[in-house]
């Protein structure tokens, strides 16, 4: 069974709440997201396996744990999951990248798809699919699909905000994928918002609001 973790460590709290001010400049913003994204890495590799190898430090030859497998691949979803990709990168350098381009139609709410480029053994690979927010769950669940009609199994969510109705969403379309919250805010919108918010992460991070 999937999990859900809403974060509660005192530093993402911290930094979203830097988030969510309109007087944060574009490169705040931007170096913001990448760090909360380390935070949210950080506990959401707690349960990668790990296997023993053999190594010589300085003085002796030793066993030492590293990540079991074919380890990570990052997966934004365009354009503004690219921010916090690199933040999960700087945590797991060594992790390779893929990209799903997705925007939502202003009418109807609904996430179209324009682009998908995986590595080739992303099959193989335990999936860390980021976009910095959760409002309908539409852009999550259709990246999902997408990932699934690949035969990719291993996936997890991550996200810096989250409104309920999305949340809730996601979960019950993908109940098999564990999902990483930075904060859970309060409802969404008429226009499909998240309240209290942050504004457009995608405009914020590249200064195009």
């Amino acid at each position: 069974m999937a999990k859900t973790t809403i974060m509660d460590h005192p530093l993402i709290q911290h930094k979203i709440g830097i988030l969510r001010k309109t007087d944060t400049t574009t490169k705040e913003f931007r170096d913001l997201v990448s760090e909360i994204a380390m935070l949210i890495t950080y506990e959401a590799t707690r349960d990668l396996p790990l296997s023993d190898i053999e190594i010589d430090t300085p003085l002796e030859h030793t066993t030492v744990k590293e990540i079991a497998g074919k380890k990570l691949c990052v997966v934004p979803i365009l354009r503004a999951g690219l921010q916090m990709a690199e933040g999960v990168l700087r945590m797991v350098p060594n992790a390779k990248e893929g990209f799903i381009g997705m925007y939502r139609d202003e009418t109807t709410l609904v996430p179209v798809e324009y682009f998908c480029k995986l590595p080739k053994d992303a099959d193989e690979r335990d999936i860390f699919l980021v976009d910095p927010m959760l409002a309908t769950g539409g852009s999550a669940i259709a990246a999902i699909n997408q990932l699934k009609k690949r035969g990719i199994e291993k996936i997890r969510f991550l996200c810096l905000i989250a409104a309920p109705e999305g949340l809730k969403a996601l979960t019950e379309a993908h109940p098999d994928v564990d999902v990483y919250v930075g904060g859970l805010d309060r409802e969404l919108n008429k226009d499909g918002y998240i309240l209290p918010g942050l504004g457009d992460a995608g405009d914020r991070i590249y200064g195009t609001k």
